[in-house]
């Protein structure tokens, strides 16, 4: 390189200098942007799991039952050796027939004049279906949810930034779906030697007993959604230059949940669950059957497990002036929970009842704002 090519050089550089060193006065590394927040959930329902302390196949004692909750509870599909249908021979004991004046059942004793049947004649029944069971067709799907918020941008340089995003934490109200409903089957309720020849053995039974509807109430549940996030974030175009300007973003969103509440219906019926579950393990089952209170003490409580989900954003950003922006931008993260609601004695904290579910969130989040940098 020549001498000349130098002396030129030198000058460009020394002409540069002055714009370059008010180019990095002037960069602003920081911004931060206020505005509103949609979120739209996507995901759908998962079945609700079902796990009760009445292992498989338990044997205990009946003790007195109604009659109507007795006769409701008999299989209707089990034949008697002969191949008759066992339920209308049943319920047949419980009619009295002219020229008769009272039912077999009550001539016996099996029946009280209160149209229960008598703890003494009851016996034992062995009970199943009770212990874990998935319940198809329900579920629980957030709905759609607005809040504050604010974005709050820290420049690399003038095309790499990142970003961090808060606010107020929105109430997430869920819809649930589907009904919950124990499938109790086994023998027993009947043996008493003095009814014999009326029943012949132990009686089939294969009865479903609604716990929860859960699809009752317009919202079972609401929560604070509390969504930290985390970006790194690509900008397109040149600051001073184009006021218009695209970015691509991704990054990780932190959940919580708090101030979880269940609708007061679908508690009031998860206790009288935790009644039917205590009834049976104290050897109550016919009171189980007839949905009586119990000696426990059932209290719900509702957890949401913290997740941690990947997210994509893509938005822009239009310059005012050199401070003054606005901001748009769509996001979507793939986002879920579990729920769990126990239900528990609270004389001794026994778990009677545990349901739990996956909630798919998924949401796209709508965001438009103003912004300032600095």
């Amino acid at each position: 390189m020549n001498n000349k090519c130098i002396k030129q050089l030198l000058s460009v550089i020394l002409f540069s200098m002055p714009s370059m060193l008010c180019y990095a006065d002037d960069f602003k590394k920081f911004s931060i942007s206020a505005g509103w927040f949609h979120i739209r959930p996507q995901g759908n329902s998962n079945p609700m799991a079902i796990n009760t302390l009445v292992n498989e196949g338990r044997v205990g004692k009946v003790g007195q039952i109604s009659t109507s909750s007795f006769l409701r509870s008999i299989d209707p599909a089990y034949l008697d050796p002969d191949g008759s249908p066992y339920k209308p021979f049943i319920q047949s004991i419980f009619v009295a027939e002219p020229p008769a004046t009272m039912s077999a059942a009550r001539f016996t004793g099996l029946e009280d004049s209160n149209g229960n049947l008598r703890a003494e004649a009851t016996g034992s029944a062995q009970v199943g279906g009770l212990e874990y069971w998935r319940q198809k067709d329900t579920g629980l799907e957030a709905k759609n949810a607005n809040t504050i918020g604010m974005n709050f941008n820290y420049y690399l340089n003038d095309k790499v930034s990142l970003k961090f995003v808060g606010g107020i934490p929105p109430k997430v109200n869920v819809r649930g779906k589907g009904t919950i409903r124990a499938n109790m089957i086994g023998w027993g309720i009947i043996d008493n030697r003095s009814v014999a020849e009326y029943i012949g053995h132990n009686v089939p039974i294969k009865d479903t007993v609604p716990i929860t509807n859960l699809a009752r109430p317009a919202t079972v549940s609401s929560a604070r959604a509390w969504t930290p996030t985390l970006e790194f974030q690509y900008q397109f175009g040149q600051r001073g230059v184009n006021k218009f300007r695209p970015y691509l973003g991704a990054g990780l969103m932190y959940a919580y949940f708090s101030h979880i509440k269940l609708h007061q219906q679908t508690r009031h019926d998860l206790v009288a669950a935790g009644h039917m579950i205590q009834n049976i393990m104290t050897d109550k089952a016919g009171a189980a059957m007839d949905q009586k209170s119990s000696n426990a003490k059932p209290v719900v409580k509702v957890k949401s497990e913290d997740s941690i989900a990947p997210i994509i954003s893509l938005g822009f950003t239009y310059d005012f002036n050199e401070q003054w922006f606005s901001v748009a931008s769509v996001s979507y993260a793939k986002l879920s929970t579990t729920v769990q609601i126990d239900v528990v004695n609270a004389n001794n904290s026994q778990r009677l009842i545990r349901s739990s579910t996956k909630l798919d969130v998924d949401p796209i989040i709508s965001y438009l704002g103003i912004g300032y940098r600095f």
